[in-house]
């Protein structure tokens, strides 16, 4: 193959593991070159071994890391890009002592946001969503997992998976789409529960399938919002009906939903704060892949995050996610994330780098393409302005950011 990219005498290259029995392992390469091919990567080695292996085109793109640091573009395995207008007033009445669950339960939260969402146009919501996909970019990250969950009728949920499926056509990143038609309970059927769940199973659920909106069904298991009997349901039609499975879990309180999920098949369980080690070890049996979301436990002011350290050090492939959406975690920022690990959740640097790459890869089953640089894989790479791979949780708040590939192509180069 003839190399149309060059990423040449990187400080350091950072490769995480595919161990798919356990958490990983970060492999450094010091003062090495990528080469790339057609938006793929064919061979990670010393500068001198990629210019006697690799051909070299003439108008080859040729990118000087020295002193950089070279990593995988993150990818973001669980997002709400797709609302309209935001919750700021809402933060001011959790500044004010409110409750995540009283806000809810007065109207505000996700209901507000389906209010939102319900007047706002395709054109509306794919120009509001556009500047949110630009910083996702520029903070580093090349991928994520987009879901519904602002609709709630079957004209809306469909509304958003169409705005998901248009921006990934015309978008550097890659989106992929989860169904989260079980997001909350809307205000229409607040008095008749089981007939909104009957319409998620027998009409948005065959919908989204029939026009492949989505490969992921996702549900919001909480006693405020789906009960575990309520989850089975929905998730079992999900995934009769060809939809790869999610849950959110045990974000406020302890359950056996996260549990019940394993035993269902779910790819994922996203949050679970409050979760037991008996779920910790369901997940482990079951194959399934904890993703951790520890900004909105910042966000939301709480002080119970999720056990990190027991389930790395049972083997589990923990990722690490934004959860980005207008309520419970306004940031696109990973790096934001991987501090916030580190801080309160006892995850290493090195760690944060594996759970916000090749795991978080595993949690949209997408790692065999990306999440890691080496051959074969997708050429979806940040250059760092960074020291060493303890910097970027260390140095927080600000943009580290060099440059951007996407594909084999740069898309973002940071000026400053």
């Amino acid at each position: 193959m003839i190399a149309d990219l060059v990423i040449e005498h990187a400080k350091s290259i950072l490769v995480p593991g595919d161990n798919t029995d356990g958490f990983g392992k970060l492999e450094i390469l010091n003062n090495c070159s990528i080469a790339c091919s057609d938006g793929r990567i064919i061979k990670v080695d010393t500068h001198q071994k990629v210019l006697d292996e690799v051909d070299i085109c003439p108008s080859a793109t040729i990118i000087n890391a020295r002193d950089k640091v070279v990593s995988p573009g993150f990818i973001d395995a669980h997002t709400h890009p797709v609302f309209f207008g935001t919750r700021e007033n809402e933060f001011k009445m959790r500044a004010e002592g409110k409750s995540y669950k009283e806000i809810s339960r007065a109207g505000g939260g996700i209901r507000y946001s389906v209010r939102q969402l319900r007047d706002a146009s395709e054109e509306k919501l794919i120009e509001h969503t556009l500047p949110f996909l630009d910083n996702f970019i520029k903070y580093g990250t090349t991928t994520i997992e987009a879901k519904s969950g602002y609709g709630l009728s079957i004209e809306d949920e469909i509304k958003i998976l169409h705005v998901i499926k248009h921006l990934n056509s015309i978008h550097a990143l890659d989106l992929v789409p989860t169904f989260l038609g079980a997001h909350e309970i809307p205000d229409e059927y607040r008095n008749n529960r089981n007939k909104y769940i009957d319409l998620v199973i027998n009409d948005m659920i065959p919908l989204v399938v029939e026009e492949n909106l989505a490969e992921f069904c996702d549900i919001f298991c909480e006693e405020h919002v789906y009960t575990i009997d309520e989850t089975i349901k929905i998730l079992a039609a999900a995934r009769d009906a060809g939809l790869k499975l999610k849950i959110h879990s045990e974000q406020l309180a302890s359950s056996n939903a996260t549990r019940v999920a394993a035993e269902l098949g779910v790819i994922s369980a996203d949050h679970l704060d409050h979760t037991t080690d008996d779920s910790i070890a369901q997940m482990k049996k079951h194959n399934v892949v904890p993703v951790l979301l520890p900004g909105a436990v910042f966000f939301l002011g709480l002080s119970t995050y999720a056990n990190a350290r027991k389930m790395i050090d049972t083997g589990l492939p923990v990722a690490i996610a934004t959860d980005f959406n207008p309520g419970s975690c306004m940031t696109e920022s990973i790096p934001m994330m991987m501090t916030i690990a580190c801080t309160h959740m006892n995850v290493l640097p090195e760690e944060t780098w594996i759970a916000t790459t090749y795991n978080s890869a595993r949690a949209i089953d997408k790692h065999e393409y990306i999440g890691t640089l080496k051959q074969g894989f997708k050429a979806d790479i940040t250059i760092w302005k960074i020291k060493n791979e303890n910097y970027l949780p260390y140095h927080f708040g600000v943009n580290h950011v060099d440059t951007i590939i996407k594909n084999g192509k740069v898309v973002f180069h940071n000026e400053n």
